[in-house]
């Protein structure tokens, strides 16, 4: 007889555990309330990253004259309106939630190949080895599971001083249904969504505020990361304030005043707040299987993403760990794997590659030189920057750079950062070393493409390489 899984939540962690619980012969039903591939497919990762894709192309515009492109009325010689390109933003955000919503009915295409029985409702937890699904039109259904993985996600945080209306005062999965590019955003929160947010919108034209509550934004990034991305905001416009503490929000007709806690206040025609997510744990019957939430609400799992109940899993930004869909998936194939019965190696949080979609991107994997220092063992870090790469000459991409962590003595990659044009794929190779505990002479003598970006992920490699080299020293 095959095992009964029962997941509770549609999102990466939920979809990507139940297809690979079909490959292992399960039997498996997926409770949600929404669209598979939940708020990071319909909201968040894949509309918000098709936005800033949407937005690159106005950085393309205003370059175009210097690559030999002339655009009928863009060109300084030219009798229209110079400096100006109309933003069409409805369409625009009506083409980002519809390609959400394609790639959603793509997920719902291949759960419904893999066999896989889809419940619209909410699920909880309601006796042992037990959920109760309540559906859509207000029935119950009664689902026995050998094992359950929670995978119901998280939603966004709203402090006490303000509320969200959609209109002007806003979350991140609100802006797509504006009217228009807003005159001047503030935007609350200096984090991955925030800048990112706080990047599109400014390259859309709207006059950007950016609220930083600490000296620099990105604050949990690579400080030499945050800083280029800091310097191009800023040459491009943006205002950064730093050190600066949100604590009132009021909408006064068509604008909207945020105090700081020095006592000033920033005036806009919106303001995005984007100050962190919750998991959402509650309403889930844990009490029923001994299952607790922490402090912060999330629950806490191993690294095979096992509660404390050896019959439930969870997995994704329900644990309160890590919040990138791609940790979330590996979570929910971890778990399946591992309640299924097949070999499989646990998570390592030393080798999780990330990205901040702002232009140039922020890319890291591993371990930074801090966390190494603080588990105790010596790291070498070499960088070299893209001002005198080929390729970032031809696409005007020369802020940047790439770094490369390496033990010294073994010359282990234990991590790395990338900021350019597409980072999130130039960050590949160095996570491919951080997994596998490669070289840096192993990816110092990887063949590479020229001219390429990828090049000076080898070049700084060999740098490292040659600098780790005890004969030299």
């Amino acid at each position: 007889m095959s095992q009964r899984i029962v997941i509770l939540g549609g999102g990466p962690a939920g979809y990507e555990a139940a297809l690979v619980a079909a490959e292992l012969r399960a039997h498996v039903t997926i409770v949600t309330d929404e669209g598979l591939g939940g708020n990071s497919v319909l909201w968040d990762c894949v509309p918000s990253k098709a936005l800033i894709t949407a937005s690159e192309t106005m950085g393309w515009v205003s370059i175009a004259t210097d690559m030999g492109i002339h655009i009928k009325g863009l060109d300084p010689g030219d009798d229209a309106v110079v400096d100006r390109t109309i933003v069409d933003y409805p369409k625009v955000g009506a083409s980002v939630l519809e390609l959400g919503a394609s790639q959603s009915r793509d997920i719902e295409r291949r759960v419904a190949d893999g066999g896989i029985e889809v419940l619209r409702g909410r699920g909880r937890i309601s006796a042992r080895h037990e959920v109760t699904a309540t559906l859509e039109d207000g029935t119950e259904q009664v689902l026995e599971a050998d094992y359950v993985l929670i995978a119901t996600g998280s939603t966004a945080r709203v402090l006490p001083f303000f509320e969200p209306d959609g209109e002007r005062v806003l979350l991140g999965q609100q802006v797509y249904g504006l009217p228009e590019v807003p005159e001047h955003l503030i935007v609350v929160g200096s984090g991955a969504t925030g800048a990112e947010f706080a990047n599109a919108f400014r390259r859309f034209g709207a006059a950007v505020t950016l609220v930083s509550s600490r000296d620099l934004i990105m604050p949990t990034e690579d400080p030499d990361a945050a800083q280029v991305i800091e310097d191009v905001f800023e040459r491009r416009g943006m205002t950064i304030l730093r050190n600066a503490r949100a604590v009132s929000c009021e909408r006064r007709g068509e604008e909207v005043v945020v105090g700081l806690k020095d006592g000033s206040q920033v005036v806009g025609s919106h303001v995005l707040f984007t100050v962190g997510q919750v998991p959402t744990s509650s309403g889930l019957g844990l009490e029923k299987c001994g299952v607790e939430v922490n402090e912060w609400g999330g629950i806490d799992v191993d690294n095979v993403a096992r509660t404390s109940c050896r019959w439930v899993y969870a997995a994704g930004d329900v644990t309160g760990n890590v919040m990138l869909a791609s940790v979330a998936a590996m979570q929910g194939r971890t778990a399946m794997w591992h309640a299924l019965g097949e070999a499989v190696q646990p998570i390592r949080w030393d080798a999780v590659a990330s990205t901040i979609f702002t232009d140039p991107e922020a890319a890291t994997v591993g371990l930074s030189p801090a966390e190494a220092a603080e588990a105790g063992f010596p790291v070498e870090t070499a960088r070299l920057d893209f001002r005198r790469n080929p390729r970032a000459k031809m696409i005007h991409g020369l802020d940047g750079f790439v770094k490369v962590h390496a033990m010294v003595g073994s010359g282990t990659v234990i991590g790395g950062v990338v900021v350019s044009s597409r980072a999130s794929d130039l960050i590949q190779p160095l996570a491919v070393a951080v997994q596998n505990r490669l070289s840096v002479a192993q990816l110092a003598q990887t063949m590479t493409v020229y001219p390429s970006m990828a090049g000076s992920v080898a070049e700084c490699a060999r740098m490292l390489m040659v600098r780790l080299d005890p004969a030299r020293r």
